[in-house]
């Protein structure tokens, strides 16, 4: 009767409140996040007592690295909280090890930021901020360099603004916009490749600049100076960031392959925009994206022209396509009359021939199971470019062994031009060995884009078939056009040198061979601008790729977000589309990653 007129609403008395860990006194608790690609989260150490004794508890700082034992093995990680309260209910280990610096509090913010925009982990970027070796103290900060008056009033007038795009000819030098950037103070240059760093860091030397090279000089480069390196150095330690410069902002190697795909461009924009520091982004052919981004700057129109070269555009439209081949009469004279410099042939095509037909009956040589053509690697095998299978070169319907060569690759076209020459011609492709002295001794070499970054100079370059280039079935197939026209045109030099570039072609109207005929970027930008607005393609959307085993789960999980859409299944993979990158990275992120090997490239750039 004690409890009658008591209502029983179904209640309980809730669960008591985990007590926090019992930590000894005057305990320092640190989060680590491990240096292991399959974990994402970060745990919680202690700070070993006597590490306050010797010193090693005053050099431990966020960005260090640490050796922590975790499921059973030690492993490396990187402190990325301190002074942390623990969760309740949890037992703390002590650190194993200390590893000397890692990345400062500032690029572990811009590689959280990294990791979200690129949807990607945070440890490989982190990995790719940290030295190579163990750094246990920075090197005195080296003394401020006196910088010689400024020549070149283009270099000073593009670092006065926070956004400056500054179009460049190819051959013009950017060693007074390094100059420049180092009286501001410590500045970060990066460039397409190490060569290309290596040597502008020489010449800075020499000018009585301090440089460091990132990431092999990682300790000098966190103490002062100027910092210059290749697509990692985005994310290298500069002493007191004062300016950024991004030269040829428009090559393809800032993009990372593996994922995160993040673009070395972008990470160094974001960066100087944290900093407040001035950015300045040059290319002979400024990307979409850069042009949207900041303010352009151009050179008078005589400098322009002189430092692109003389474009002969080789009309093809009046040729047989099948009895003419890819070598028209024209390259007579070019390849049997240069001296010196050898004459370098571009065609992105491997092996003897990516397309057959029978010479009995007719018929494309395909493969019987994927219907694929065939492709000939050497004169006695065909290759199935789905699976590799290879079988002898017989044709299945009739049997006949005798073929026409319809697209012919580089080895099939070596025979011919050195038949056409009269002289050795050397093939070079991606896997070319190089000798240490580089490639030399020949008149003419024939490969794939390759060749252009092999040869150190060349009195022409022949583009033997650029319209696969122009028609490739990719959003950006003219920029990287473009792209090709720009290597080659290091090459030969300007036009004021008596550089020559020839290109055989059906669509001599198009606006990427126009624009390089009239040393004229700008009439590429007008026209790719309009298709991809038409189009909504990038820089105005954003787009991932999302690709493997795991990838149809992943796109059900995504569902229809609003204002994203879903491209595909081709080939396997899927283009999502969003309004713009932030967009795009929190619907990313709010899906849970299936198990499997899910690759997600944001900003594909062969999509």
């Amino acid at each position: 009767m004690a409890d009658q007129g008591r209502l029983d609403l179904g209640l309980s008395e809730p669960d008591p409140v985990p007590a926090a860990p019992e930590l000894p006194p005057g305990s320092r608790v640190v989060r680590v996040l491990p240096d292991v690609a399959a974990i994402e989260r970060s745990f919680d150490y202690l700070v070993p007592p006597a590490w306050a004794e010797d010193g090693r508890g005053d050099r431990l700082v966020v960005g260090s690295r640490v050796r922590i034992a975790l499921a059973g093995r030690r492993v490396g990680g990187w402190v990325v909280e301190d002074n942390v309260v623990p969760p309740a209910g949890v037992e703390l280990r002590s650190l194993a090890k200390a590893s000397g610096l890692g990345p400062s509090p500032e690029v572990i913010d811009l590689a959280r930021w990294a990791s979200h925009r690129w949807a990607g982990r945070l440890n490989g970027l982190l990995g790719t901020a940290s030295p190579p070796n163990v750094v246990e103290s920075l090197p005195p900060r080296p003394a401020r360099p006196t910088v010689p008056p400024a020549t070149d009033t283009w270099a000073v007038r593009a670092l006065e603004v926070q956004r400056s795009v500054v179009r460049l000819p190819p051959g013009a030098d950017v060693l007074p916009l390094a100059v420049e950037a180092a009286r501001k103070g410590d500045a970060l240059i990066l460039l397409p490749t190490v060569p290309a760093a290596d040597q502008l860091a020489l010449r800075l030397r020499g000018e009585g600049l301090p440089v460091s090279l990132a990431q092999r000089e990682w300790a000098r480069s966190a103490a002062g100076g100027l910092v210059v390196g290749s697509r990692s150095a985005a994310l290298a330690p500069v002493g007191d960031l004062a300016a950024v410069v991004v030269v040829d902002e428009h090559d393809e190697t800032y993009q990372e392959e593996r994922a995160p795909t993040w673009h070395a461009r972008d990470m160094a924009v974001e960066r100087a925009r944290r900093a407040g520091v001035p950015c300045v982004l040059t290319s002979p052919s400024p990307s979409l994206e850069a042009l949207r981004w900041g303010e352009l700057m151009v050179p008078s129109l005589e400098g322009e022209r002189d430092g692109w070269p003389a474009l002969d555009l080789h009309d093809r439209r009046d040729d047989d396509p099948v009895r003419s081949g890819l070598l028209g009469e024209r390259l007579v004279d070019i390849l049997r009359g240069s001296e010196g410099d050898p004459v370098v042939c571009v065609l992105n095509r491997r092996g003897r021939s990516r397309l057959l037909a029978c010479d009995s009956c007719g018929g494309l040589v395909c493969c019987s199971e994927h219907q694929a053509p065939m492709i000939q690697e050497d004169a006695d095998m065909l290759v199935c470019p789905v699976d590799g299978a290879r079988r002898p070169q017989v044709c299945d319907d009739c049997g006949a062994t005798r073929f026409r060569n319809l697209r012919a690759g580089v080895a099939r076209i070596r025979e011919e031009l050195e038949a056409l020459a009269g002289r050795p011609v050397l093939e070079v492709t991606g896997d070319t060995d190089m000798p240490d002295g580089g490639l030399g001794g020949h008149a003419v070499y024939v490969g794939t884009e390759a060749v252009l970054h092999r040869v150190r100079s060349a009195a022409r370059v022949v583009f033997l078939e650029f319209d696969q280039e122009l028609l490739a079935p990719r959003m950006r197939a003219s920029e990287q056009a473009m792209a090709l026209l720009i290597r080659a045109a290091r090459l030969v030099g300007g036009r004021s040198d008596g550089g020559r570039i020839v290109v055989q072609t059906r669509m001599p109207e198009h606006e990427v061979l126009q624009a390089v005929l009239h040393a004229d970027p700008g009439r590429l930008v007008e026209a790719e601008s309009a298709r991809r607005k038409l189009l909504n393609l990038p820089p105005w959307s954003a787009l991932a790729r999302v690709s493997g085993p795991p990838a149809e789960d992943f796109i059900t999980a995504l569902g229809s977000p609003d204002g994203v859409d879903l491209l595909g299944p081709r080939d396997g993979a899927w283009l999502v589309r969003a309004p713009g990158h932030d967009r795009l990275a929190e619907v990313l992120a709010a899906v849970e990653r299936p198990k499997g090997r899910l690759r997600i490239e944001v900003d594909p750039p062969r999509a």
